[in-house]
């Protein structure tokens, strides 16, 4: 073997580094203005003792194989039970993490002949799993309800004759905005369609509870959700709640849940006790909410930055070198924000994501935003 063997893959890097794309794995260091832990539940006390105390109890580490085969764990069990009566769902089904739960969905429940419209900025996961499927998928600009009713109308006016699908996240990870769900809803109903949302950034943080964005429409025969485990949650895997007729086709019918290793049980049990916590603290989600409003106030006033009102706060720049550059300056000030770049987010549109958490106190976010005023003033001047 020789090095022409890999010269495609070398001339790819190559190139992503001209263009300032090129992505490295770096270690966590400074303050945690970059995870996505906003209640700081994954290094929690409580979350740590309900997994010991599993594991002194016998809960294998190892679920030892598929649910449909032995991996059908007491602990998956409770938790889906437990998740269906916290979020208003006939059912629940636990799956490893949020990637592959929405491309499980989107594989498998849209039917060949259906129609499925994507937010053009909904998670990667989503427009993997439209492109995998077997439904005709299109596109909608971002968070408007009538260009969705138009792709509709034009794919029922070219014959399609089968179900509508419409996918969304209710909190977009990159932006910090919310979708129009009531609106949305209310759409797919007047269509008989489906609904799926993805309440991935929303779980944990909004909502009674912090159910969710779409928890009042939670119930419903034609809305399916998925709720992450792994973000506010503190622990890993996700959770799709919906109809039971739903679930159970998912359990007979797709493959990424019927061919896979099922999470491990301790997974399971620490997203139960992350569920319990929500309800019985919820001081975590107040406290969280006290610092998006300090953060969303001083980034106006200091850097005249609109508020996206929501714990994901982006600073769009557009250039990837100055992005980076501004990223690199905060992360050497001991502030580990990052920079988000194309294909994450589109063309000209590179970002600082700044993400807000129960890890940093009030005064850590002021000398952050302090920070970010002297790096931006720093990047105008290049």
């Amino acid at each position: 073997m020789n090095g022409a063997t890999l010269a495609r893959y070398d001339a790819t890097l190559q190139g992503l580094a001209r263009k300032d794309r090129l992505r490295i794995l770096s270690p966590r260091a400074g303050l945690d203005f970059s995870s996505n832990d906003y209640l700081g539940l994954a290094a929690c006390k409580r979350l740590g003792d309900a997994v010991a105390a599993a594991i002194a109890r016998g809960t294998p580490v190892g679920a030892t194989g598929s649910r449909l085969l032995r991996g059908n764990a007491p602990e998956h069990e409770e938790l889906e039970a437990h998740a269906a009566a916290f979020f208003g769902a006939e059912r629940a089904l636990f799956f490893g993490g949020g990637y592959i739960a929405n491309f499980a969905i989107l594989t498998t429940l849209p039917q060949k002949g259906d129609l499925l419209v994507l937010d053009e900025l909904a998670h990667a996961s989503m427009h993997e799993g439209a492109r995998a499927g077997r439904a005709e998928f299109v596109l909608a600009a971002h968070n408007d309800v009538d260009a969705v009713e138009d792709a509709i109308a034009r794919w029922r006016a070219e014959g399609g004759m089968g179900r509508v699908w419409i996918a969304v996240e209710s909190l977009y990870s990159m932006g910090g905005d919310c979708a129009p769900l009531e609106s949305l809803v209310a759409l797919t109903d007047r269509h008989e369609a489906f609904i799926i949302v993805d309440e991935a950034h929303a779980t944990g943080v909004w909502g009674p509870d912090g159910r969710g964005l779409a928890v009042a429409f939670e119930g419903r025969d034609n809305m399916l959700a998925l709720h992450t485990c792994g973000k506010a949650l503190g622990a890993s895997g996700a959770l799709v709640t919906g109809p039971r007729t739903l679930c159970d086709y998912l359990v007979n019918r797709c493959r990424p849940f019927i061919y896979a290793t099922a999470p491990s049980p301790l997974m399971a049990v620490a997203a139960r006790e992350a569920l319990a916590m929500l309800a019985d603290e919820p001081m975590r989600r107040i406290q969280l909410h006290k610092r998006i409003a300090l953060a969303g106030r001083q980034l106006a006033e200091r850097c005249g930055i609109k508020p996206s009102g929501t714990q994901i706060q982006p600073v769009v720049i557009g250039d990837n070198r100055r992005t980076m550059t501004a990223a690199a300056t905060l992360q050497a000030r001991g502030f580990d924000i990052r920079g988000i770049r194309p294909p994450t987010v589109p063309e000209g549109a590179s970002r600082l994501r700044i993400s807000l958490t129960l890890n940093v106190d009030k005064a850590a976010i002021s000398a952050m935003i302090e920070a970010l005023v002297e790096t931006l003033a720093q990047n105008d001047q290049r």
